[in-house]
């Protein structure tokens, strides 16, 4: 087994080294140029360097990037008014949720008996008014969020 990949070695070592050969160049009195690998007469070596095997980084000019004032402005108010009615239907959503906390918090949760008598399941109640306090939270929050990023445009 080692032979063989002794002999796969050497066979792809003899490949390479094919690969790597010298170039000539002549060009005779007519002007026809030849290329040959092997020593030609009148011929010149030729010394080439390698291809590079990645392209070279880009060096673009920052101002190359860079769009007209009024393709901005135009983006800029798109950006503007996007924002402005992202926040108008959170706040609505968020004055929504406000009045349904308060519609919780005014209505208890109360459970009948077959005797007919009725008591208030409190662990049901905390469980609603938690889970509506939780949505106000995080429209308030998207608020916040929203006027933010109105204030930072230009």
């Amino acid at each position: 087994m080692k032979l063989r990949h002794l002999f796969a070695l050497s066979c792809s070592m003899l490949l390479a080294a094919g690969a790597h050969a010298e170039i000539y160049k002549r060009v005779d009195n007519d002007g026809h140029v030849t290329y040959s690998s092997t020593p030609i007469k009148g011929g010149k070596k030729l010394h080439l360097e390698p291809l590079p095997t990645m392209a070279p980084p880009g060096k673009g000019d920052a101002s190359d990037f860079r769009v007209n004032s009024e393709t901005q402005s135009r983006r800029d108010n798109a950006r503007r008014k996007i924002l402005e009615d992202e926040l108008a239907s959170e706040q609505k959503a968020l004055d929504d949720a406000r009045v349904r906390l308060k519609e919780g918090q005014d209505t208890p949760e109360v459970y009948k008996t077959p005797s007919g008598q009725t008591f208030r399941n409190v662990a049901k109640y905390d469980e609603k008014v938690n889970a509506l306090q939780e949505e106000v939270s995080s429209h308030e929050k998207n608020v916040e969020a929203l006027k933010t990023e109105l204030s930072n445009l230009k």
